[in-house]
């Protein structure tokens, strides 16, 4: 293994393992931008091509298992010529998950013009009926909404660590604060008798409307990463998540009404609103968890504003 003296390098037993599993001397180039979680790197493996190293802290016991079953969404979704890096290789050590995948390149989109959006509601498309692993968003994403439990009468209902973690902490979001209480309240009632979703027949990105996970080369969209949380559902979600990010620039409320569109017709009413309560709920848990307060506000406010713009349309 070698390593480059720009930017920290990734844990030593993570190279360990990396060079073990791909049978490859592993050389570290640079970090690069994004890898929140964890961190990601461009690499060098001896003899072959360039690639990128992700590895992020082993959050919990299934974390490798969810990690592989993420890695059979990207194999299955790029023999349908889906734009994504192939995946060279899953491991673990004792306290990271990571993976190895085909280096890209193009850089990450800094924003996401309406020329992107556009892009990227066609890219959307190649997800349908696509639903390869049993990761359904669609569901959880009723659950969130409805604040119905894990498990309901007469469905048999899948949950990952991530989604049970994350749903606990929704449901402590009425206590932040009157504001937040008064959309969640909200956002309750408006879901309150929608039955449950369907089956899960559509391929779900979900993380598609960050930016950093779409790579452009000359304003054209080559590749969009970071399938971790990748599974099934309905692609209306990821529609949903570019709804939300529209709000942040004026001249993207064109894109925004043909969005609303195509999620009203995939969903219909009732399922618009479930996706945008959820969506709504997730937003408001990331400033809270995080200690960032003063954000609250303005993500409450988005959230009415979104819900009004949906029911507007009705």
């Amino acid at each position: 293994m070698n390593h480059s003296a720009e930017g920290e390098d990734p844990p030593a037993e993570v190279l360990v393992d990396v060079a073990r599993a791909v049978a490859a001397e592993v050389t570290v180039l640079r970090r690069l931008p994004g890898g929140v979680n964890g961190g990601a790197w461009h690499v060098e493996l001896a003899g072959r091509a360039p690639a990128v190293l992700k590895a992020v802290p082993r959050a919990h016991g299934h974390h490798l298992d969810e990690t592989w079953r993420a890695q059979r969404v990207v194999e299955h979704m790029r023999g349908l010529g889906y734009p994504t890096p192939a995946w060279l290789g899953v491991g673990a050590t004792a306290t990271r998950v990571w993976h190895l995948m085909d280096f890209v390149d193009a850089a990450p989109a800094p924003e996401l013009t309406a020329s992107l959006v556009e892009q990227l509601r066609e890219i959307i498309e190649l997800q349908a009926g696509q639903a390869s692993q049993p990761y359904d968003h669609w569901s959880y994403a009723w659950r969130v909404a409805t604040g119905a439990g894990s498990t309901v009468a007469g469905l048999d209902l899948h949950e990952t660590s991530e989604q049970s973690l994350l749903r606990r902490s929704l449901a402590r979001l009425p206590g932040h604060s009157p504001v937040v209480a008064a959309l969640v309240e909200r956002l309750r009632l408006a879901c309150a008798d929608v039955p449950p979703p369907p089956g899960a027949p559509d391929m779900v990105h979900a993380d598609l409307a960050t930016p950093g996970n779409i790579l452009v080369r000359d304003g054209v969209v080559v590749a969009v990463v970071d399938l971790g949380n990748a599974g099934s559902g309905t692609r209306a979600t990821d529609l949903m998540a570019l709804v939300w990010y529209s709000f942040r620039d004026p001249s993207l409320e064109g894109v925004r009404g043909r969005l609303w569109t195509r999620i009203v017709d995939l969903v219909g009413w009732e399922g618009a609103t479930v996706l945008a309560a959820s969506h709504i709920l997730h937003m408001l848990e990331i400033p809270v968890r995080a200690g960032r307060h003063e954000l609250v506000p303005g993500v409450a406010e988005r959230g009415h504003r979104t819900l009004d713009e949906l029911n507007a349309r009705r």
